[in-house]
């Protein structure tokens, strides 16, 4: 590794440079610089102010975004300096288009989950859990298992806040019960987005990334499993076996709004249909994901012309049966309006994506990427890093924290890149604030789920975190001894 002052002597020799053969050269090593050290100040600062957020109620995306501008603008003041405008604007081109391909494939996934959310779907799951009057120990274990199959296609906060509602209605008022579901809740739905690409950011990053293929995922699933089980497990000799007490509206019935299930399948067949593009045509996922939205739309289309129709037959069979309240309620129907589930987009965790990735490809610009990797891929074993990072990532969103083991891009066989998939996954469950379902909880459920409440779990979910890493060790050691990315294993064969 180089020292600082070998550093400082290669920066000033390289200012003494003409233009001309700077132009020629790569990315300028700035980590010993005043520059560096500004950046890599701002973007701590930026981040601490993150974690802040339920404490100062400053939406997350917005100290990222401006320490992304004054990141890179910084940069870009710098190598114009040194005549080098065209290597820092490449560069960020880059970065950007990263990002746009995994944005718009979100926002096709919000605006999917919104879509159903509006259509009732997860309204009518929520009262169908009510009316069933499961005890409370059935009610852990079924808002637990319900957490990791939905967060396998929602995102995990989402998950976590239907789940939450079902268990704050349910239990009212027993704030016991509800603390320590809310943990299960929150481990179950960060361990069911891990074994599959479009079940959480990071998995879905590194699959465009092509580390690993499609299918490979899936062995995660048994490590997930574990992962949820085994603190679940612990945690429900703390659950007393006894019925929750009635409360108004209870027995209410949630009826699905038109098209709802035909929402569902396409959702679906869109998911499919990006498979399809980028492991049979070798095109990229957002391509069939932005397909799948413009089929979205048609059904729109299709429901809007419709509607008078619809509402005209259910008027005439409520008018018959003397049904004045439903009635009523066919008044109130407004269209179905594809825009507008675009606009319910979770658009702050969608820039919040943005900053983050603009600063942490800032950062490795400058070359602190790159001194990391070092230090940690060159100095440890691979398992024992994404081990580690993985722990990181309870204190550190895994957003930034899987971005830069990408942006690193360390030698790592296949089973490895899928191990710092279900580490950065799961890691977050260890504290609160460690994933965007905890912080998610401790808003929803003010009063009964806090960071102490779930901290008291911590070892438990530790276990767990362990028996996962092992489950995966043994099961997949296989995958260990395949090198390379998806791309340079198809460039061989």
């Amino acid at each position: 590794m180089l020292n600082m002052k070998f550093i400082t002597a290669f920066i000033a020799v390289l200012a003494l440079l003409p233009a001309s053969v700077l132009a020629d050269t790569g990315p300028i090593d700035l980590t010993g610089s005043t520059l560096g050290f500004v950046a890599l100040g701002l973007f701590a600062f930026a981040y601490m102010l993150v974690m802040a957020e339920e404490k100062i109620h400053l939406r997350k995306s917005k100290p990222v975004l401006v320490a992304a501008g004054i990141i890179w603008g910084m940069i870009g003041w710098h190598y114009t300096q040194q005549g080098m405008s065209d290597v820092a604007q490449e560069s960020f081109r880059h970065t950007l288009l990263e990002y746009a391909e995994l944005m718009l494939f979100l926002l096709v996934a919000m605006t999917y989950i919104s879509a159903l959310e509006e259509r009732r779907l997860f309204d009518a799951l929520r009262s169908w859990l009510i009316r069933k009057g499961f005890s409370y120990r059935s009610l852990f274990w079924i808002c637990g298992a319900l957490a990791f199959c939905i967060s396998t296609f929602s995102n995990n906060m989402a998950t976590a806040m239907l789940m939450c509602a079902v268990v704050m209605k349910v239990a009212e008022g027993d704030k016991r019960f509800i603390s320590l579901c809310c943990v299960s809740v929150v481990v179950a739905a960060n361990a069911g987005g891990a074994f599959i690409p479009f079940g959480d950011i990071t998995t879905l990053m590194v699959w465009q990334a092509e580390k690993v293929t499609f299918a490979e995922f899936f062995v995660l699933f048994i490590p997930a499993v574990v992962n949820f089980v085994i603190p679940a497990a612990i945690m429900s000799f703390f659950v007393e076996n006894r019925y929750p007490g009635k409360h108004d509206g209870d027995e209410e019935v949630v009826e699905l709004k038109r098209g709802a299930l035909r929402i569902l399948t396409l959702f679906i067949c869109t998911i499919a249909l990006s498979v399809v593009f980028h492991s049979v045509l070798g095109l990229p996922p957002v391509l069939g994901m932005m397909t799948g939205l413009g089929l979205l739309q048609f059904f729109g289309y299709f429901l809007r012309m419709t509607l008078p129709g619809s509402l005209a037959r259910k008027r005439a069979l409520a008018e018959r049966e003397g049904d004045m309240e439903r009635i009523r309620a066919l008044g109130q129907v407004v269209p179905f309006d594809v825009f507008n589930r675009v606009a319910r987009a979770e658009w702050d965790t969608l820039l919040f994506f943005y900053g983050v990735v603009v600063c942490v490809g800032g950062l490795g610009f400058l070359g602190y990427l790159e001194l990391l990797s070092n230090g940690l891929y060159g100095n440890f074993d691979p398992t024992y890093a994404n081990v580690a990072l993985g722990l990181m990532s309870s204190v550190v969103d895994n957003i930034p924290v899987m971005f830069a083991v990408l942006t690193m891009d360390p030698a790592m066989s296949h089973g490895q890149w899928l191990l710092i998939t279900l580490t950065a996954g799961v890691g977050g469950s260890l504290l609160s604030v460690g994933s965007a379902a905890g912080v998610a909880l401790m808003g929803q459920a003010r009063g009964y789920y806090t960071f102490a409440g779930h901290l008291k779990w911590a070892p438990v979910i530790l276990l767990g975190y362990i028996a996962s890493v092992m489950t995966h060790l043994y099961l997949n050691a296989d995958l260990f001894h395949i090198v390379g990315d998806v791309a340079s294993r198809a460039a061989g064969q």
